[in-house]
């Protein structure tokens, strides 16, 4: 269940199919007053789209936000399509979207891997950007990824475990490779298990406790086969170069009103990339919830996000 706080559920006003290349199309929704005050949500993963509890995060009376289902994820097709599908291409698409739907500027508001674009997309378009609301950052480093494959064995050695063995003892080497080898193999049967592997791993050290409804989302066919290609895919296949670009290019976004949000216990983004984000970019408020993991639904942290954006309602401004 979402934790309390949160605006009720609300449904979508507008939604739609945007083509955006020969092979990829994206849904795009709204939701909110559709003459509000305009956002981006920006979703995680890489590859896990928009959910119903999304939008709960925001006053529906005040703001006109836009989902997007970045390439492969949710309800976007070809699902867990890995070709033409780059960092790059993704922030092309949320100029269209803002371009076909007629916003000049709009708040961004991203979490995880959302918090990685999120961030990259304002640097590319500073001039499109009021403000930022950032979660669970991750800054897509080569540390941030081997802790995720690999050092989290520390703190969580039976998920982990189950991780790992679920690849040949020869490959445990090169856990990226062993699992791009299999979703991306001849035997359907055998990727869509890697499939639920992957996502069951992120699931199972997304939150500070168990989270059965979770992890049952998570390692669904559908939603764990698109999270876990593209996952793979955007740790692998997709770094910045060089790997401290975000770090580089602050000083484009950093007039622009801005909060970053981390749990102390995420797992999943260790809380030095937000220490290093915030001692880059000290003009950015910085929250640590001491009693959170990594998911936004996380009570500490949705109290934090729903503030924030009810900030940005009143004075464009999520900081405290």
């Amino acid at each position: 269940m979402p934790p309390p706080g949160l605006y009720p559920p609300c449904e979508p006003f507008h939604q739609e199919r945007l083509p955006v290349s020969p092979l990829h199309t994206l849904h795009v929704a709204q939701c909110g007053d559709p003459r509000g005050i305009p956002v981006l949500f920006v979703h995680g993963g890489p590859g896990a789209g928009c959910s119903p509890a999304s939008r709960r995060f925001f006053d529906p009376r005040e703001f006109r936000v836009v989902f997007v289902d970045q390439r492969g994820a949710g309800r976007s097709t070809p699902g867990g399509e890995v070709r033409e599908n780059t960092i790059d291409l993704l922030v092309e698409d949320f100029e269209r979207v803002r371009e076909r739907l007629g916003i000049a500027r709009w708040h961004l508001f991203g979490g995880s891997w959302g918090s990685t674009l999120g961030l990259y997309y304002a640097e590319r378009h500073p001039e499109r950007v009021l403000s930022l609301c950032l979660r669970g950052i991750w800054l897509l480093r080569a540390f941030e990824i081997d802790w995720f494959v690999y050092g989290l064995r520390a703190l969580a050695p039976e998920v982990w475990r189950a991780f790992a063995e679920h690849v040949p003892e020869a490959r445990r080497g090169d856990l990226l490779s062993a699992y791009h080898e299999l979703l991306h193999g001849d035997d359907g049967a055998a990727a869509r298990a890697a499939a639920v592997a992957w996502t069951t791993y992120a699931a199972s050290t997304g939150t500070l406790l168990p989270h059965p409804e979770m992890l049952a989302q998570m390692t669904a066919e559908a939603a764990s086969w698109a999270q876990a290609r593209l996952q793979v895919h955007y740790l692998r296949n997709e770094r910045f170069l060089p790997e401290d670009l975000l770090l580089r290019l602050l000083h484009r976004v950093r007039h622009l009103p801005a909060l970053l949000v981390h749990g102390r216990y995420d797992l999943i983004s260790p809380l030095r990339g937000a220490d290093d984000l915030h001692r880059a970019w000290p003009e950015a408020d910085y929250v640590v919830v001491d009693d959170a993991g990594h998911s936004a639904h996380e009570p500490g942290l949705a109290r934090e996000l729903v503030a924030a954006m009810d900030r940005v309602a009143k004075t464009g401004d999520p900081r405290r």
